[in-house]
């Protein structure tokens, strides 16, 4: 394992065994690269880069948009900063930008804690412990919280990883989502409704040519296999290379966005697959929201197969 201090991401910490390869940096505790031999899986970025699109970022206390910010958690009202200001939602958790600490390191997996102190819009501390591995199995990460303060506190999680075929065109990758529906998205992006996506242009439960389809979508209704465990995979035309990412039974939601927002270079280059334990505004809906007791501590895994 090697460190490396750049300017932006803060410290880089590099794992490998197997042939398998990634880097883990500071801020954010972000997944900046992962590799299999000659191949980049991870549609990454540069070590002195800022993370582009929300590229490898851990999305939590909640994932995806709370509209307007605004939510009641147990009878009381809350307001947090609105960090999609175009859209008038707080966007994608607040562990972003944050400077994450070193607590294990070894060749081939390295641990990251950052304490989530209590603030105006979400007053609850957490602690939050990722371990990133690699090994013949691809890519691993096991996710811990605790909520260290004396009051319940909601919690939701997911990941923004970009996955990538090199030399195969977004529109020419064979996808496949285990979700039996979709959420109905306004123009903000948020909720409205769920349909079914039996025989429709959104229904990808058998492996299906994206072609032109514009996704930044959440699918519903996941199945897992009999170990708990849901998966999404991407493959060329001739299903012969792939990619799956996989999330265990704690992952009930998928969000599948193809890039068409994305400006320059990374416009429609690459997917991103993200896994997601609730869907877009469960702090205004509950949906799948996970409540956290004082001194619970709660842990989900999930991972890149090549």
């Amino acid at each position: 394992m090697t460190s490396v201090v750049p300017a932006k991401s803060g410290m880089q910490w590099a794992i490998e065994a197997d042939g398998h390869r990634a880097v883990v940096v500071e801020v954010g505790g972000v997944l900046r690269s992962y590799a299999a031999g000659d191949r980049e899986i991870l549609d990454g970025f540069a070590a002195d880069e800022l993370s582009p699109a929300s590229a490898g970022q851990i999305l939590a206390p909640w994932p995806n948009r709370i509209r307007d910010g605004q939510y009641t958690f147990e009878g009381h009202p809350y307001q947090l900063a609105l960090t999609e200001p175009e859209r008038h939602n707080a966007l994608h958790g607040l562990t972003n930008w944050s400077r994450w600490r070193l607590a294990e390191r070894a060749d081939d997996a390295v641990t990251l804690e950052f304490d989530l102190p209590a603030q105006v819009g979400y007053p609850w501390p957490l602690t939050l412990r990722t371990r990133w591995s690699v090994g013949p199995g691809g890519l691993r990460c096991d996710q811990e919280v605790t909520n260290t303060g004396d009051a319940n506190a909601p919690w939701g999680y997911s990941v923004h990883p970009y996955l990538q075929l090199p030399g195969v065109a977004v529109d020419d990758i064979l996808l496949r989502v285990p979700g039996r529906s979709r959420i109905l998205a306004d123009a903000r992006l948020l909720p409205i409704g769920a349909v079914k996506v039996t025989g429709t242009e959104y229904d990808f439960t058998e492996p299906r040519r994206i072609g032109e389809a514009v996704l930044d979508t959440t699918f519903g209704d996941v199945e897992h296999d009999a170990d708990g465990i849901t998966t999404v995979t991407i493959t060329d035309p001739a299903g012969q290379t792939g990619v799956t990412v996989w999330g265990d039974q704690n992952f009930k939601w998928w969000q599948v966005f193809t890039g068409d927002t994305l400006r320059g270079e990374r416009h429609r280059r690459s997917v991103a697959i993200e896994p997601m334990t609730c869907p877009p505004d469960a702090f205004r809906s509950g949906r799948d929201l996970i409540v956290l007791v004082p001194g619970q501590t709660w842990s989900a895994s999930w991972g890149v197969r090549p």
